[in-house]
């Protein structure tokens, strides 16, 4: 009938509308992000602080959720391990939130030794197995070691610029992975609302 047909049509627009439209948004979530991370990049200092309040708050918020699971738990097996578990956290935020600085000279302190101990696995792994990817792995490792040297030499001084720098990093990585997604979203609802293949319709 024509106007089941008119009606069919109208719901296949709107719904087109409406996923261009939350991808549209996803796209501008992703740009937000990018322009964080490219600001955290030249002012790596300030996100490095800022980084290690949002890190301090969150285990300040998750402990206290945990501690109230922990107290509707009470009577069971589960209580004084979410007990436990609730208090550290809450401990470890309030510390991070009143020394931020201090918490990120430990983090860097962690990540240097941790790219040392990956940066000696991959050379030593390589050189042993010499798979196929035997030039890259060794790279990488390489690249590992170097980087934990170089935060490791000039620790505590690197603890300012280490953690915002990753941070600021995670920000732009993540942004531009949500703009292309937003973007190759958009692009694809409209091909397929082009076609009339956009999916079933529903019914009333």
């Amino acid at each position: 009938m024509p106007g089941v047909g008119k009606r069919k049509d109208s719901r296949r627009k709107d719904k087109a509308t409406t996923l261009r439209r939350d991808f549209g948004w996803l796209a501008a979530l992703g740009v937000i992000l990018v322009l964080a991370g490219i600001v955290g990049l030249f002012y790596t200092a300030v996100a490095t602080l800022t980084s290690m309040l949002l890190f301090g708050w969150l285990l300040l918020i998750g402990g206290i959720v945990g501690l109230l699971h922990a107290v509707q738990a009470r009577g069971t097996s589960f209580f004084w391990l979410g007990a436990v578990v609730a208090a550290l956290n809450i401990a470890a935020g309030v510390v991070v939130i009143r020394l931020p600085h201090a918490a990120a000279a430990a983090l860097a302190m962690f990540a240097a030794l941790l790219f040392l101990s990956a940066g000696l696995f991959r050379l030593v792994g390589s050189l042993v197995v010499r798979g196929p990817q035997f030039g890259w792995t060794l790279l990488l490792g390489a690249f590992d070691l170097l980087l934990g040297i170089l935060v490791l030499g000039s620790w505590p001084s690197s603890s300012q610029y280490v953690i915002g720098t990753f941070f600021s990093l995670a920000l732009l990585f993540d942004g531009l992975g949500l703009v292309a997604a937003g973007y190759g979203g958009r692009r694809i609802v409209g091909l397929v609302s082009e076609r009339g293949r956009l999916g079933p319709i529903p019914p009333d």
